[in-house]
């Protein structure tokens, strides 16, 4: 990958973290009788990383992939 672009393996663990995040938020303003505005932005900023993600790596992702994957984000990042 080139030094700019970012790594599709963590455009996708981001996109679904983030959307993961994004839930508490959504359930919150909706028993609160009010409009979801940071929740929704977390969707679609999580909607965008996940679609780029699959559409930028050659082959996509298969679902069983998807935990290796986010596994290997994360030992990247925490040794």
């Amino acid at each position: 990958m080139a030094g700019s672009m970012m790594d599709t393996d963590l455009a996708l663990t981001i996109g679904i973290v983030l959307l993961i995040l994004s839930v508490p938020s959504l359930l919150a303003a909706w028993v609160e009788g009010r409009a979801p505005r940071i929740g929704a932005l977390m969707v679609v900023a999580s909607a965008a990383l996940i679609v780029t993600a699959l559409m930028v790596k050659p082959g996509g992702y298969a679902f069983n992939d998807v935990p290796g994957v986010m596994v290997g984000v994360f030992s990247r990042w925490f040794n």
